[in-house]
């Protein structure tokens, strides 16, 4: 089983330090800074061996270099973003697998967010690592692509069993819960969702990871049913 540690860092930014007993090999997701992960690792005697990157963005590369100068750290990340994570060791794309010991994450294309933005998904542990693609109750802006891209992203991630366990990179689940509300009122599952995340976050408290069935229960825009109603609720949620 892996061992996962959140590490909130920045304004709402969660950074994920992945532990694997059996190798003791450690990981990082989206690394946005180094003293704190470093100082995590450290801390549970933990040696970091790899960074998982999803996409280019200095919020989750801007560890990378002093991480790797720390560790000797190996860098993984999106193909078709090299150009602009100049620290990448090893390029992946959709059909691809990268190893943590013996665990085994497969490779999944998600652009949108950024035009070559992936994902990382381990399923002997449930667990998926998104980046910025999909939120607990919300999805990434359409920086560098479309409401037709985004809305595959969904059909993608829908279609992951629903146990699997959803490691975004963001506090962003009570505003986006607050849109939520307005796009679907009558939604009981996500009116009793609000609730509790706000029991959370007045308690100072984590609201992710959060899971593909409560997504399909209660995400806007996972349960968009087409193209032109993700695109409208993408742009309301931009202007609410």
């Amino acid at each position: 089983m892996l061992e996962i540690v959140r590490i909130p860092v920045l304004s709402d930014n969660y950074v994920w330090l992945v532990h694997e007993p059996r190798s003791k090999e450690t990981m990082v997701v989206d690394p946005a800074v180094a003293e704190p992960i470093l100082a995590e690792a450290d801390k549970r005697g933990w040696k970091i061996t790899q960074i998982w990157n999803t996409h280019w963005h200095p919020d989750h590369t801007g560890g990378n270099a002093e991480i790797k100068a720390a560790t000797g750290c190996h860098i993984t990340g999106p193909e078709a973003e090299k150009e602009r994570i100049p620290t990448l060791d090893t390029l992946v794309k959709e059909g691809d697998s990268v190893k943590l010991g013996d665990v085994v994450a497969e490779v999944i294309d998600v652009p949108a967010h950024t035009a070559g933005h992936i994902a990382f998904h381990v399923a002997a542990e449930k667990a998926a690592f998104v980046g910025d693609t999909l939120f607990a109750m919300g999805c990434g802006r359409l920086f560098e692509g479309t409401a037709d891209q985004m809305f595959h992203n969904m059909r993608k991630l829908e279609a992951l069993p629903d146990s699997t366990k959803i490691y975004c990179a963001h506090e962003y689940t009570q505003s986006n819960g607050e849109y939520a509300l307005v796009a679907e009122p009558d939604n009981l599952a996500l009116k009793e969702r609000m609730a509790e995340v706000l029991t959370l976050r007045a308690r100072g408290e984590a609201t992710v990871p959060t899971t593909i069935k409560l997504e399909k229960a209660t995400n806007p825009f996972m349960r968009a049913a087409s193209v032109e109603e993700f695109a409208e609720r993408r742009t309301a949620k931009d202007n609410f």
